[in-house]
């Protein structure tokens, strides 16, 4: 039950029955040769595939998010701490509005979990509440299957190229490249962290076999999934 399919008594009346929702949250940021949407469009996704089955409405997601080390990256949108903050709080005062009181967080980006303080804060305020956040590509089962097939993984290498963050034309080097140096690339501006990543891998191949994807999508979907169903206040 996706937001967008849906109009606004149809939602009021879902909440009477089950105060349950998701709200992904993802980036637009440079993943090498994969889209800028990468994260956005695996956020919403999981989120959909895994909220189906029990008819949880899954709200658009928020594509923007904080990516200011990618900010040299020419497509990168990335917005201040500052804003971020502020634009979550209300994206949770707005599902409190309308009823929802166990709110799954499914994040797609590394660079939003700043968020956890923000919704500490607004839990202290709005007690009837229970809201999760959900990094979904490292929950525990996901990245143990990740680790399986290959522990050579890492932001825009191959554990993100999926068959729709792929696109049409675009290169995939058949080489495994080298481990970035991590310390140095976030000590310096987003200029010189472009220089020491080049095209933007962090380090493995840049494509492994769709069965193998596949294989963990499935553990991620589940395991967000298990997280909509179980574990609530």
């Amino acid at each position: 039950m996706r937001i967008q399919d849906m109009h606004w008594s149809q939602v009021e009346a879902r909440v009477k029955e089950d105060d349950r929702c998701v709200l992904p949250v993802g980036s637009i940021e440079q993943h090498a040769y994969l889209s800028l949407a990468t994260d956005m469009i695996l956020a919403e996704r999981v989120s959909v595939e895994a909220a189906a089955p029990l008819g949880v409405p899954v709200f658009p997601c928020l594509p923007y998010g904080m990516a200011s080390g990618f900010a040299d990256f020419p497509g990168t949108v990335t917005l201040s701490l500052r804003t971020y903050i502020g634009v979550f709080e209300d994206m949770l005062d707005s599902l409190y509005r309308s009823g929802f009181r166990r709110i799954l967080i499914v994040n797609g980006h590394g660079g939003n979990t700043p968020v956890n303080p923000v919704i500490s804060e607004w839990l202290n305020r709005n007690r009837d509440c229970s809201v999760k956040l959900h990094d979904w590509w490292r929950a525990p089962k996901t990245m143990a299957k990740v680790l399986e097939i290959d522990p050579a993984a890492s932001h825009a290498s191959w554990m993100e190229n999926f068959p729709w963050t792929r696109l049409e034309g675009a290169p995939i080097p058949n080489f495994q490249k080298e481990r970035i140096d991590f310390a140095a690339a976030a000590r310096v501006d987003a200029g010189r962290k472009r220089e020491r990543i080049a095209e933007g891998n962090y380090h493995g191949v840049f494509q492994r076999p769709d069965a193998e994807m596949l294989a963990i999508w499935q553990v991620g979907v589940e395991e967000t999934r298990h997280e909509i169903e179980h574990g609530w206040h």
